[in-house]
């Protein structure tokens, strides 16, 4: 039987046929994602006291710290399969939610305001033009060490992680450029590459002093929705972007696959250092835990209690993860939507906006460049754009907020659970059937009415006593799952029989 996973209403999911879940749901499953962040590495470079103070100047000293954290890739992938690029949001059983720009600032200890990280494109010649400039020394494209504009991260870590004791003023600064664009490359603005980083970034840290003027952490964001969105789709088997803040705001917000936290320090992540799990768990039991998230398990405002911790320049920006605002990190344009999980800032959740359809085919560059335009407009107006407690969005009670969105939404992906659901849905919509029957009078219907409508009693009377299931669905309009730890209802007759949903589940499965 060919089920519709949903939603009911596709206004808001209306990409739906291209996203993994519908491949979930025809049972083709296509494993674990490839994780594309490359931090193993990174304790191998030896800073100097004066690269330390350019880093530092350039916005990255906080960033630095936190170093290789080891990927649960089968939480990630069991996330991504919730994430939604229509809404750039989580799409989980008690209501959307997301990693807002605050949550940068706090988990990566990046800056989230400042200019927009954008720039010209960058060809062959003019990399390698840069590197001569920028970094002192040019890679091999006949070892290649560089291709279409990129350098390999070996090839930088190779040349550039030690700084020689007697290096001049400007070794240093082309050591520190180094460093930063690995540093970049291999974790915020990882690529599906792999072991690549381009060269466009590099001018944004010939003046170190400018490049502490850029939001950086906008900019990550931004990369991490781009790759979110892209990895939600079916046809794709890797993610790249800064998978630790990822990871990390998972643990902080959902009480799955978290490990214990280590001692707390800033910038946040630090609190999960070391503390991932690559195979504890696999993908399937991930995704029925989140299928069954309850209120004990998520936590909308997990940083309250780091409240001290917080450095005071970073506090003073925490209200921009209200802003309705586009990131933007040079070709990559994504819109950031709090009004859509207000809940994470101790505010009741409307009913949010209608989404405007992206058009995301035959991007002419005129195209880009005018959006890019607008969107740096935007980016430039994102303190005038603070949502308040409504978002200007409908206010309305929870309840009414969990019926518009169990219509426009997806809340189970694991295919037994779902079909349980719906048995419960079936057998709560005869329930109401066999209530209006009971309701209409008899007197004044012919012998031949009286005898259809007896029979139309009978029939869903026999329904719904069948295995015991009358129960279960009284009083629920939208019927009540069994608990794993009830007994299963058994035949009216005293047999052995089986309930009615594990008999459906196992004709269609």
């Amino acid at each position: 039987m060919d089920i519709d996973v949903g939603p009911v209403d596709p206004s808001v999911l209306y990409e739906q046929e291209l996203h993994v879940s519908s491949a979930v749901w025809e049972a083709q499953e296509r494993g674990l994602l490839r994780c594309q962040e490359h931090t193993s590495l990174l304790h191998q470079w030896k800073l100097t006291d004066e690269q330390t103070k350019l880093v530092d100047k350039a916005g990255f000293g906080l960033f630095r710290r936190i170093g290789p954290m080891t990927l649960n890739n089968s939480l990630i992938s069991a996330l991504v399969e919730r994430w939604r690029r229509e809404t750039n949001t989580f799409h989980l059983p008690l209501g959307e939610t997301t990693i807002t720009l605050d949550e940068v600032s706090l988990v990566l200890g990046l800056q989230i305001d400042g200019d927009p990280v954008v720039g010209p494109k960058v060809g062959d010649e003019a990399a390698m033009d840069m590197c001569g400039r920028l970094l002192g020394k040019l890679p091999s494209a006949a070892n290649k060490e560089v291709n279409c504009s990129r350098v390999k991260l070996n090839w930088l870590k190779r040349t550039f992680s030690e700084c020689p004791e007697d290096a001049s003023s400007d070794v240093v600064k082309c050591h520190t450029r180094a460093y930063l664009l690995y540093l970049i490359g291999s974790t915020i603005f990882a690529t599906t590459d792999g072991d690549k980083v381009s060269v466009k970034y590099l001018p944004l840290f010939e003046d170190f002093d400018r490049a502490g003027r850029y939001a950086w952490g906008a900019a990550a964001l931004a990369c991490l929705y781009r790759a979110l969105g892209n990895a939600s789709l079916k046809s794709q088997s890797n993610i790249c972007g800064c998978l630790t803040l990822l990871q990390c705001w998972s643990y902080f917000h959902l009480d799955i696959g978290r490990p214990e936290k280590s001692e707390a320090s800033f910038p946040l992540a630090l609190l999960w250092k070391g503390k991932g799990s690559r195979s504890k768990t696999d993908l399937s039991e991930y995704r029925r835990e989140l299928d069954d998230l309850d209120p004990t398990k998520i936590c909308w405002c997990p940083y309250e209690r780091y409240e001290n911790m917080i450095p005071p320049h970073v506090k003073a920006k925490l209200s921009l993860g209200r802003s309705k605002t586009t990131l933007v990190c040079f070709e990559k344009i994504e819109l950031h939507f709090p009004d859509r999980c207000l809940r994470q800032f101790g505010k009741r959740q409307p009913i949010p906006q209608k989404v405007k359809r992206r058009d995301r085919k035959n991007r002419r560059l005129d195209d880009l460049d005018t959006s890019m335009t607008a969107a740096c407009e935007e980016w430039a107006e994102r303190g005038d754009h603070i949502v308040d407690s409504s978002g200007g969005g409908n206010v309305v009670d929870d309840g009414a907020y969990m019926e518009w969105y169990a219509r426009i939404s997806i809340t189970k992906l694991n295919r037994e659970a779902f079909l349980e659901n719906q048995v419960m849905n079936m057998i709560a919509c005869l329930r109401e059937f066999e209530e209006a029957a009971s309701g209409i009078s008899m007197e004044r219907l012919s012998p031949v009415e009286r005898e259809v409508m007896e029979s139309v009693k009978d029939t869903f009377s026999s329904s719904l006593t069948f295995g015991g299931w009358q129960e279960v669905a009284v009083n629920s309009s939208y019927g009540k799952r069994r608990r794993r730890n009830e007994q299963t209802p058994t035949m009216n007759n005293g047999g052995g029989g089986s309930d009615l949903s594990s008999l459906l589940l196992q004709k269609n499965t």
